[in-house]
This record gives structure tokens, sequence and C-alpha cells, in this order.
């Protein structure tokens, strides 16, 4: 339910799209992974995804007002830059299930051109045996733009699911997380859905006519 609800919300307050809604498997574990450039993304896929899906938050993001929804929706706080375990054995217990993890693979906002990706989503896929589909989400900061505004009222926000990629047959052992036996294919895993996620947002960038925003949000440079 509160999924019908945010993409209520969502196309009220934007001119919201969602497009290849149908490259989302209808059943089975899935990883949305999202490019992240503003402080609206997780709401956006959230809303408009065809199927109910468990976000991987930031911790911090539980303790302000919207705490109590993302709780009740089933969002997974994540203790950021820690390596969280916690927040990745929910996430694959998600996948054990057969329902949707989302995640931000870039692990903060920024250009949302993929140049780099953290290996989180690798480790889920490899572990969940699940595909990963990779989701660009375009409109919701421009260049110039504070990392936490919002973007104006009624303006246009596209959210593009592109092709599956499945690294399943390449698992590698549990111990893989800890940087032994595995690590390698766990790498090539990370780079191939970082690669195929970059792609995919550049096309749909194009195609769409919606920019990524030129710069790094002032709040997150160091």
């Amino acid at each position: 339910m509160g999924r019908h609800v945010g993409g209520a919300l969502v196309r009220s307050l934007y001119a919201a799209q969602a497009h290849g809604v149908d490259r989302v498997p209808l059943v089975g574990p899935v990883i949305l992974a999202a490019n992240h450039t503003g402080y609206l993304d997780g709401a956006v896929v959230f809303g408009l995804a065809p199927r109910p899906a468990h976000f991987l938050v930031l911790a911090s993001t539980f303790e302000l007002g919207v705490g109590p929804l993302l709780h009740l929706s089933g969002q997974i706080p994540l203790e950021q830059g820690t390596g969280d375990r916690r927040a990745l054995t929910s996430a694959l217990a998600v996948l054990h299930r057969g329902g949707v993890v989302g995640i931000f693979p870039e692990g903060g906002r920024g250009r949302g051109d993929l140049e780099k990706a953290q290996k989180g989503v690798a480790w889920l896929a490899l572990h969940g045996s699940a595909p990963v589909v990779p989701v660009a989400c375009l409109g919701t900061r421009a260049t110039g733009d504070l990392a936490a505004s919002w973007p104006r009222l009624r303006g246009r926000l596209v959210v593009d699911f592109g092709e599956p990629v499945c690294v399943t047959q390449a698992r590698v052992p549990r111990s893989a997380w800890a940087g032994i036996p595995g690590r390698v294919a766990l790498e090539r895993a990370a780079e191939e859905i970082r690669a195929a996620l970059a792609d995919h947002v550049a096309a749909a960038s194009a195609r769409h006519g919606i920019e990524l925003p030129a710069d790094v949000p002032p709040d997150l440079r160091d």
C-alpha cells in the first residue's frame, strides 16, 4: 500500500513518468540499482517501481519525521561507510523471500554518472541469486542545487528501468565479503553492474532529454 500512496503523491506533485517497468521481473528476487543525485531519489523510485521494494536508506534518515513511514514500509536502515553487515543481512533475507531490494551503489548523492560504485550490490546479487535492474532516476536535482534540495513542483521526473543484469553464475563463497577467496569474482561482478548502470543512465538521460547535474552538490564537497 505504501508504494501506491507514494506513487500517487509523486505523480500529484511532479510530472513523473516511469519507463521500462515491463523489464522488472514480476516474481522472484530482484535488485533495483539506481543512480543518486537528489534527496527524493529513493521516494521517487520506490513510488514508481512496479513492485514493492525495500530500500537501503541512511540510518540517520530514520531519525527524521519520515522515520515511522520508513519503518512501516519496510525500508532498511544503513550505516554508511561501515560495510554494514546487519543491513546487508536484512536485504539478503528480503531476496531469499523472493522480494525486491533497492540500492544506490554510488553510496551518496553526487553527479549520478556511476563513475564509481560500491560492491554491496554485487554481493547481494551473488548471494541472493538476484538479477540487477539498472534504474536511471532523472530530474531530481539541477546543477548548482544543494543535495538536500527538492525539485520544483510539477517539474519533470523520469524513472527508467533497464534490462536486468545477471551475475549469479559467478557465485562466490560467503567469505568473499571478508576479502578472501572469491574477491576477484566479486570485484568483476561489481564492475559489470557499475558499467551496465552507467551505460543505462547515460542512454536514458539522452533519450529523455534530462541532463545529469554537471557538479558535485556544494553540501557534499570535501
